[in-house]
């Protein structure tokens, strides 16, 4: 049997930066992977019938500092592509051509860096760009929304016109929090549109990865091993049992292992599975549990639904793209994000975010509608020969923030001795994402250790006149 000081169960983001913030204080850490890949849900892999390396995209903000600190840890600079500039298309059709509109970063102190290009948008009218900054305006001494009031209600609040809530907020929403409107808390949509928009210029910064997420995140096990932890791969966790030493012993498939620590940095599905089944020494113990667990069945998921397309050549110079007005609201050109030679023709994505009315449709129904959109945008398409496609289907995608649902995540310490909890679910301050993923995993860190907030790093400080403006300070 194998002892070890410190086992994060868990591959992910959130299981990456657990991993490695503890490896990197001195303690004895084995990381557990049940699958051949790291990434958790940010993954990528040889789709058999496609014979392409596949995986729904991920992107990292400039207001993800853990997500950043941890990549560049991990030697991912270089492999992450940054832009300043966002596209917005509005479809063309009935002898209209597409309309593009961006916003762009420009030298002027927050919350002014997008105001010139955002001036000049035309997806935009004058009034909407009005009842826009008055929504933003509201924000600028920081987010202090209602977790009890939902995004649509916000809207109605701050007299939102259809056409701004179309093609600004619902977009933004969409992309961000993976669900619509009233469905999610305007506590992390305010607080989506505060680190975007107007704390610091850095804040909206788009970074795609420029490599598969698996290869991406490989260097995450890489750094951890580099910083003297361990990582075993197809392990996955089957039973644990507290002792009643109060060490923690684990049953991976053939082999045991025993801990004086774990971090479950899992979704909270497969936490409340493992929690369900896990031997407890004493009846109070049990009732921590349970108190948990009935926490834990508010969660509900939202899903995500990435049509991928190969082309025989390109028929755009974007690299990316919010449509507007359509079910798909993000196209990302692949091939020419990764850099790939001119010969291997075009591979495009297509996303559908907060997608539960598309995800039980067959394929012919997703992908059909999906073509005849992207034609609207791209009328160069119809000359590009489709080699081939796939629809990857996210059931579990994210978990949805719904109003109401900040009292019921849980913190990283769940009064278990030496039971700790990680994933973009527990108390991060943050939504459903890679960042509230990376803060997860070092608050737990910290929480093995004794200090909650040690491997933390500081979110961006307000810049400009936002430090005049805001009254929310950079925390650490």
């Amino acid at each position: 049997m194998t002892e070890v000081d410190v086992v994060v169960v868990g591959g992910g983001v959130a299981g990456l930066s657990a991993a490695a913030a503890l490896a990197g204080s001195g303690r004895e850490v084995m990381l557990l992977e049940r699958r051949a890949h790291v990434g958790g849900r940010a993954y990528s892999y040889m789709h058999p019938a496609l014979e392409e390396v596949v995986d729904s995209q991920h992107v990292l903000l400039g207001c993800c500092t853990n997500l950043i600190e941890f990549c560049n840890q991990a030697g991912l600079a270089g492999k992450v592509r940054w832009y300043d500039r966002q596209t917005f298309l509005e479809p063309g059709g009935n002898g209209r051509a597409t309309r593009a509109s961006s916003i762009e970063r420009s030298r002027l102190p927050a919350p002014l860096h997008y105001t010139g290009s955002f001036l000049r948008a035309a997806m935009l009218g004058t009034v909407d760009k009005l009842t826009i900054a008055r929504g933003l305006s509201g924000l600028a001494r920081g987010n202090h929304e209602s977790d009890r009031e939902d995004v649509r209600q916000w809207y109605r609040r701050t007299g939102q016109t259809e056409r701004a809530i179309r093609h600004f907020w619902e977009p933004i929403v969409l992309a961000t929090l993976n669900d619509s409107a009233e469905n999610c808390s305007m506590k992390y949509a305010g607080k989506v549109f505060y680190e975007l928009f107007l704390k610091a210029s850095a804040g909206g910064r788009l970074g795609i990865p420029t490599v598969p997420l698996s290869e991406f995140y490989a260097s995450g096990a890489a750094l951890v091993e580099r910083l003297g932890g361990r990582v075993s791969m197809r392990a996955g966790v089957e039973q644990i049992a507290q002792q009643p030493d109060g060490r923690w012993l684990l049953r991976t498939g053939e082999t045991e292992l025993m801990a004086r620590n774990i971090v479950l940095a899992l979704p909270f599905e497969q936490s409340a599975r493992l929690l369900t089944g896990m031997q407890l020494q004493s009846p109070a113990e049990d009732a921590v549990r349970e108190h948990l667990l009935s926490r834990m069945q508010r969660f509900v998921h939202s899903p995500f639904i990435s049509i991928l397309l190969w082309y025989d050549r390109p028929f755009t110079d974007l690299d990316h793209a919010w449509l507007l007005d359509t079910t798909i609201q993000w196209f990302f050109h692949k091939s020419k994000i990764r850099g790939y030679a001119p010969e291997r023709g075009s591979y495009v994505e297509l996303v559908i975010a907060g997608s539960r009315h598309e995800l039980p449709l067959p394929r012919s129904e997703i992908l059909g509608p999906a073509l005849a959109e992207l034609e609207r945008f791209f009328p160069e398409v119809r000359h590009a020969k489709l080699l081939k496609s796939g629809i990857l289907k996210e059931a579990r995608a994210t978990f949805s923030v719904t109003p109401g649902l900040e009292n019921d995540r849980p913190e990283q310490s769940t009064g278990l001795p030496g039971l700790f909890l990680a994933g973009d679910w527990t108390r991060t301050d943050w939504p459903s994402t890679m960042e509230g993923a990376a803060r997860s995993g070092r608050l737990a860190a910290g929480a093995v250790v004794g200090t909650p907030t040690r491997f933390l790093a500081p979110e961006l400080a307000p810049e400009g006149l936002m430090r005049l403006l805001s009254s929310d300070p950079a925390t650490a």
